[in-house]
Parts: C-alpha cells; structure tokens; sequence
C-alpha cells in the first residue's frame, strides 16, 4: 500500500486529521523513565500506543534522537508502530536537502534504514533534490513550502516573475515532480491565508500542516483554508502540547486526553 493509500484509510478509519509529532526531550520525562538507556524508545512507544487510534500519522523528528545517539531507538519506534498499529503512515522528519549520490542515500537512510513511510525534504536546491526520494514509488516525499517559522519569509515570500518563491514550489510540486503521485507539501498553520493559496495551486494534494499548539496556530482557520472538498487532506501536527500533557506515571493517559481533545476540536470545523 502506497504512503497516499495508507493516509486516506487512516482519516476514513480513525475520523481523524491529526499528526502527533514525536520529539523526545529526556529533560521533560517523567521521573521513572530518567536514567533509563531505552527511555526515548520507552517514552515515544508509550504514547503512540496511547493516541495510536486518534491520529492519521505520527512524525518522529530525526534531530531529537540523533543529538542523543538514539537511531537505534527510532528504528525500533518506526518498527513498533509498523507492528502495533498497522495502516498508520510514519512521517520521518528530517527535512533533507542535497542532490545526487547524497540525496539518494537519504533516501535510503529514510525508506531502507528506518523504513519510514514518508520523508520530509527540502527543494529549494530544485528538481534534483527531490528525484532520489521518488526512485521509492510507494513512498511519500513531502516537501517543504510555506513553513511556520517567522524567519521562511525572508525567502518564500519573494516575488518570482509574478508570484511567490512559495506559490513557485507548490505549481512545480504538483505539476511537474509528482511523477509518483506521492508528494505532499508542509505549509504552516501560523499562515493559513497562504495554507489557502496553497491548496488553491495544488488540489487535493496532502498536506502536512505544523504550527498549532505550542506554535500558536489557529486550529478553525487551518482546517478551514486547508481542508479538501471531502473533508480531508490535511495533517495538522502537534507534537509537545501533546507529549508533555502529564508529567508522571500517568503521562500517556494525558497525552491521549490531549489528543482526543485536539482531535475533535480540528473535525468541528471539516
């Protein structure tokens, strides 16, 4: 089953849009888990377990396990949600961005190595950075747009021949590189007018959507300006409000009350 595939069945099957992000800070564990060797491993399983049948993919994030020596942990993650909650797509987040013989052993690293079931990558080197990740047909490659961070409009927003550098990357996204079918774009929730514009330009495309939460972004006018005709196409990611809901023993039952809250709030508005 493609990355698309398995996307559409987890929003019919779980009626939900959430991505829960998976960021693991050892500094923010609770107690018990402190110390442990296995504790990012410990920690991140407990709470997929928990939210597993609220959400319509999970992201682990590459640099929270890698700062700490931790890829063996993440292989075990990603295999864990593999064998626990099939069917549930697994976004590795590592925003790569490189051409040639360096891309396609990104490429490897993400679908070979973590079998992870989509890759985000960065396009702005062009064309070429994102060909390698496509070789894997079946894969997801999504694609950096229109991120959520004040500083993406020093770039993104630059006017290029009539429209903006960001608005440049989704035409090409979906008109020219998605040769597979298979690619997805990240624009953020702190901007929905542009998350508007975006799936103007790009159809049903997926969208993964970071920025509510923590970040600040509203969760009606995401869904509002991003969502498909069928009520569908977005994966609104919150990773810390969710992860560090609680903090002792009774940390994954609070992560679960936080994702089944964030869960509903965003269907109010499909």
């Amino acid at each position: 089953m493609t990355f698309i595939d398995q996307l559409a069945a987890a929003w019919q099957k779980n009626n939900s849009l959430l991505c829960v992000g998976l960021d693991p800070d050892p500094a923010k564990f609770p107690a018990h888990l402190k110390g442990r060797d296995d504790a990012i491993f410990e920690f991140c399983a407990a709470i997929v377990d928990a939210t597993a049948d609220l959400v319509c993919s999970f992201k682990p994030q590459i640099a929270y396990f890698a700062a700490r020596r931790a890829e063996d942990q993440l292989e075990a993650l990603i295999a864990h949600i593999h064998e626990k909650h099939p069917g549930i797509p697994v976004i590795l987040d590592s925003k790569r961005g490189d051409i040639g013989s360096t891309a396609e052993q990104y490429a490897v690293e993400a679908f070979e190595r973590y079998k992870a079931d989509a890759v985000t990558v960065n396009p702005y080197m062009g064309r070429d950075s994102v060909e390698p990740y496509l070789a894997y047909p079946d894969k997801g490659v999504i694609l950096l747009c229109r991120t959520s961070n004040p500083g993406g409009s020093d770039l993104q927003f630059l006017e290029v021949n009539g429209e903006k550098l960001y608005e440049r990357v989704a035409a090409l996204a979906a008109r020219d590189w998605n040769s597979t079918g298979q690619i997805g774009l990240v624009v953020g929730a702190t901007f929905p007018a542009e998350i508007a514009r975006v799936r103007a330009i790009v159809g049903d495309m997926p969208l993964l959507v970071p920025g509510i939460g923590a970040q600040g972004g509203d969760i009606e006018a995401t869904v509002k300006a991003g969502k498909t005709d069928n009520g569908t196409g977005l994966m609104i990611n919150s990773s810390r409000a969710i992860l560090y809901a609680g903090k002792d023993d009774g940390f994954a039952a609070a992560a679960r009350r936080v994702a089944q809250e964030t869960r509903d709030a965003i269907n109010l508005y499909r």
